[in-house]
C-alpha cells in the first residue's frame, strides 16, 4: 500500500463528504426556489423566462385586485334591490348561509388552485385533468362576453360623468320646445319624467325595438373607445401597470360611498328609506324563489368561475395564506354590498319624501278645486292649513273623504302619496343608477359635485371588475400560448371594440340586456360545477387538501372537505336545475322604450333574436364536449402541448422531458436547480439513474410524495 493511501482516503471521503454537503444544500436552494419560482409550460429554452413572471409589489395590492374585481356594479345596483325585493333585512339571512356554503369554498378553492399551479385558467384545468382543459377555454370565452357589454355600461358611467359639469344638471328638468307662436315641453318627456326622458332619448336616443339598429349613437362610440382605451393602458404590462391603477379604482368607491352616506343621513326622509329597507318580512324568507336568488348573487358577486380569481393569485408566492384572503375579500364583498345598500336607500328615503311632498301638493289642489261641490268644507278638519299641508294633513283629509264618499271616492281622482308605495317601486340595473339615483341626486345642494363622484365611482367599480376580466382572458393565453402579453392585451381591446359598436347603436340597450341574460348565467354555472366536480372527485378531495397542507402549512378544516366534495356541488346542479326551469317557463323577452308612448313594454326577442341567444349559451359551453372528446380519441394527445414536465417533493423540482408514455399527469412545470459540482445525479422516475439532466441540465431528482425514497447507495 503506498505511503499516501491514507491521504488519498481522505480526500475520497472528503469528496463524498462534499458532494452530500452540496446536495444537501442545494436542497435547500431548490426549496427556497420553488416557493419563490414561477411555474411555465416549455421546454429548457424557457427556463430563463421562468423566473420572470410577474408577481404582486405586496399583498395589500393582491387583496385590492380581488376586492376590486369581485366588488362591481352589481353590488351598487343589484344587491339593494334584491335585498328590497325579497324581504328587506331577512334577505341577509339566506344570503349569509349560501355565502359561507357556496360562495366561501368556492372562492377558496379557484385561489388554491391558482396558487398552487400558478397558471391561468386554461393551464390550471389542464394540469388538474387533461379531459377537462375545456373549461378554461370555456371561461376566456364567457369573460370575453361580459367584457363586451360589461365596458359599454362603463362607457355610459363615461358619458354622464361628462355632463355632470353643468349647473344645473342637464336631466334637470324636461326640455322646451319653442315655436313661432308657442312654447311646450317634449310630450316624451312630459308623460315620462326629466331624468327618463334624459336616459332613453339624450344619452341613448333609444329606437323601438331590437330589430331596428338606428346606426351608431356617435357620442357612445366614442365613450366606448375612451372606456377600452383606458382599460388597454391599464392592462398592457399586466398586473405590474394594473396594480397601480388597483389603489385607486379599488378604494376610491368606497370613500365616495361613505361620504353619500354621511351626505344622505343629512337629508329629510332618508331615514324612511333605511327603515324601510331593513324592516325584516320573515313569511318572503321561506319562499324557494328567495333562496334561489341569493345564491345567484353570492355566485356572481364573487366572480365565480371568470377565470379572473385564478389569474389573481397565480402571480402569488405559493406559501401565501389564500384560506385568509377567501375569508377577507368574500366578507369585504357582503359589507361593501350592505353599505351600498343602506347609501341608494337613504337616497331614495329622501326622493321619496320629495316625489310625496309633490304628490301631496297636487292632491290638495285638486282637494280645493271640490270644495263647496264634490267635497263639503265640514269634512276637512279644523287644524289643516291648505297653504301648508303635510302628509299627516293629507292622510287625515283623504280618510275622512273616502269614509264620507264611499262609493264615489274613485271618481274624485285622489291619489294615496304614500312614501311606503314610491319606495316600493323597486327599481335596479340601469334604472336605478342612470334614472332613479340620478333623479335624487337633482334635488341634492350642489348636486353637479355628487353627480360627477356618483358617476366616477361607477367608473371606478367598472374598472376594477374589468381588469378581472380581462386577466381572465389575458393571462391564459398568455401562459398557453406564450405570445407577447403587450401585442395580445393589444390585440384583445381592438377586437372588443369592434364587436362593441354592437351595443352602441340605437339599439345597443336591447343587446347589452341580451348578453347580460344569456352569455354568463347558464353557461358560468355550468363551469363552476365542472370545476368543483374536477377538483373534488377527479383530482380527488384527499389529494387537494394534502396539497394544501403542503401550500399553506396546516391543513383547512374539515369542513371544506364535505363543503367541495358533497353539498356545494349539489346545491349548484339545484341552482342550475332551478335557472334552466325558470328559463324554460319564461319565454326570452325584452324591455322595449316606446317613444309613443313613453313607457317600457315586454317584447318577444325575433326569430333571429332567440337564435342569437341560445348561441351565445353554446359558443361558451362549447368548448368542455369539444376538448373532452379530442382528448378522449387521442385526436389531441394528453401531453400534447407540455413540453418539460418536473417531479418534486418537499418543494424541491427538476425539470424532465415528458413521456407520452408514462402518466404525467400530476407533475408540475418549473426550473431545474443551479448547476452541481461534481459528478451530479438525475433520477428519473422509474428508478434509472441518468449522469445529466435532459437538456444539458444538472440537477438531483425527488420522487413524488407516493414514491419510495431514494436509498443511501444511490448517493
Amino acid at each position: 500500500m503506498p505511503k499516501n493511501s491514507k491521504a488519498v482516503k481522505r480526500e475520497l471521503d472528503d469528496d463524498v463528504t462534499e458532494s452530500v454537503r452540496d446536495l444537501l444544500s442545494n436542497e435547500d436552494t431548490c426549496d427556497d426556489s420553488f416557493k419563490k419560482s414561477s411555474l411555465i409550460v416549455g421546454g429548457g429554452s424557457d427556463a430563463e423566462d421562468d423566473a420572470a413572471r410577474p408577481a404582486w409589489n405586496s399583498k395589500l395590492q393582491y387583496i385590492l385586485a380581488q376586492v376590486g374585481f369581485s366588488v362591481g356594479l352589481g353590488n351598487v345596483w343589484r344587491f339593494p334591490y334584491l335585498c328590497q325585493k325579497n324581504g328587506g333585512g331577512a334577505y341577509l339571512v339566506p344570503y349569509l348561509i349560501l355565502l359561507i356554503v357556496i360562495g366561501i369554498p368556492l372562492f377558496f378553492l379557484e385561489l388554491s388552485v391558482g396558487q398552487r399551479i400558478r397558471r391561468g385558467s386554461i393551464g390550471v384545468w389542464n394540469y388538474i385533468s387533461p379531459r377537462l382543459g375545456g373549461i378554461g377555454f370555456a371561461s376566456c370565452v364567457v369573460c370575453f362576453f361580459v367584457a363586451l357589454y360589461y365596458n359599454v355600461i362603463i362607457g355610459w358611467s363615461l358619458f354622464y360623468f361628462s355632463q355632470s359639469f353643468q349647473q344645473p344638471l342637464p336631466w334637470h328638468e324636461c326640455p322646451l320646445v319653442k315655436n313661432k307662436t308657442t312654447t311646450y315641453i317634449v310630450p316624451e318627456c312630459e308623460k315620462s319624467s326629466a331624468t327618463t326622458y334624459y336616459w332613453y332619448r339624450e344619452a341613448l336616443n333609444i329606437s323601438d325595438s331590437i330589430s331596428e339598429s338606428g346606426g351608431l349613437n356617435w357620442r357612445m362610440t366614442i365613450c366606448l373607445l375612451a372606456a377600452w382605451s383606458m382599460v388597454c393602458l391599464a392592462m398592457i404590462k399586466g398586473i405590474q401597470s394594473s396594480g397601480k391603477v388597483m389603489y385607486f379604482s379599488s378604494l376610491f368607491p368606497y370613500v365616495v360611498l361613505i361620504c353619500f352616506l354621511v351626505r344622505a343621513l343629512l337629508l329629510k326622509g332618508s331615514v324612511d328609506g333605511i327603515r324601510h329597507m331593513f324592516t325584516p318580512k320573515l313569511e318572503i324568507m321561506l319562499e324557494a324563489k328567495v333562496w334561489r336568488e341569493a345564491a345567484t348573487q353570492v355566485f356572481f358577486a364573487l366572480g365565480l368561475g371568470f377565470g379572473g380569481v385564478i389569474a389573481f393569485s397565480s402571480y402569488n408566492k405559493r406559501d401565501n395564506n389564500c384560506h385568509f384572503d377567501a375569508v377577507l375579500v368574500s366578507f369585504i364583498n357582503f359589507f361593501t354590498s350592505v353599505l351600498a345598500t343602506l347609501v341608494v336607500f337613504a337616497v331614495l328615503g329622501f326622493k321619496a319624501n320629495i316625489m310625496n311632498g309633490k304628490c301631496v301638493a297636487l292632491n290638495t289642489q285638486k282637494i280645493v278645486s271640490l270644495l263647496g261641490n264634490e267635497i263639503s268644507r265640514d269634512l276637512i278638519p279644523h287644524h289643516i292649513n291648505f297653504s301648508a299641508v303635510s302628509a299627516e294633513d293629507y292622510r287625515q283629509m283623504t280618510e275622512v273623504i273616502r269614509r264620507e264618499k264611499e262609493k264615489n271616492y274613485q271618481d274624485l281622482g285622489l291619489g294615496s302619496c304614500s312614501i311606503e308605495e314610491e319606495l316600493n317601486k323597486a327599481v335596479q340595473g340601469t334604472g336605478l343608477a342612470f334614472i332613479a339615483f340620478t333623479e335624487a341626486m337633482t334635488h341634492f345642494p350642489a348636486s353637479p359635485f355628487w353627480s360627477v363622484m356618483f358617476f366616477l365611482m361607477l367608473v371606478n367599480l367598472g374598472l376594477g371588475s374589468m381588469f378581472g376580466t380581462i386577466e381572465g382572458i389575458i393571462t391564459p393565453l398568455v401562459d398557453t400560448f406564450k405570445v407577447r402579453k403587450e401585442f395580445l392585451t393589444v390585440g384583445v381591446c381592438l377586437l372588443a371594440f369592434f364587436i362593441g359598436l354592437l351595443f352602441v347603436q340605437r339599439s345597443g340597450n336591447y343587446w347589452v340586456a341580451m348578453f347580460d341574460d344569456y352569455s354568463a348565467t347558464l353557461p358560468l354555472l355550468i363551469v363552476v360545477i365542472l370545476e368543483n366536480v374536477a377538483v373534488a372527485w377527479v383530482y380527488g378531495t384527499d389529494k387537494f387538501f394534502e396539497d394544501l397542507k403542503d401550500m399553506l402549512g396546516f391543513t383547512p378544516f374539515r369542513f371544506y372537505y364535505y363543503m367541495w366534495k358533497y353539498v356545494t356541488p349539489l346545491l349548484l346542479i339545484l341552482l342550475l336545475g332551478s335557472s334552466v326551469i325558470q328559463l324554460g317557463m319564461t319565454p326570452p323577452s325584452y324591455s322595449a322604450w316606446l317613444e309613443d308612448l313613453a313607457s317600457e313594454k315586454s317584447l318577444s326577442y325575433p326569430p333571429w333574436g332567440l337564435a342569437v341567444c341560445i348561441s351565445l349559451v353554446v359558443m361558451a359551453i362549447v368548448p368542455v364536449p369539444v376538448v373532452f372528446f379530442l382528448r378522449y380519441f387521442n385526436v389531441i394527445d394528453e401531453n400534447a402541448g407540455v413540453v418539460s414536465t418536473i417531479s418534486y417533493k418537499k418543494g424541491c423540482i427538476i425539470q424532465e422531458i415528458a413521456r407520452p408514455e408514462e402518466d404525467d399527469a400530476s407533475l408540475i412545470h418549473a426550473n431545474s436547480p443551479s448547476p452541481m459540482p461534481g459528478n451530479s445525479i438525475y433520477r428519473k422516475q422509474n428508478g434509472g439513474v441518468s449522469d445529466s439532466a435532459p437538456n444539458g441540465r444538472y440537477g438531483i431528482g425527488y420522487l413524488m410524495a407516493d414514491m419510495p425514497d431514494m436509498p443511501e447507495s444511490d448517493l
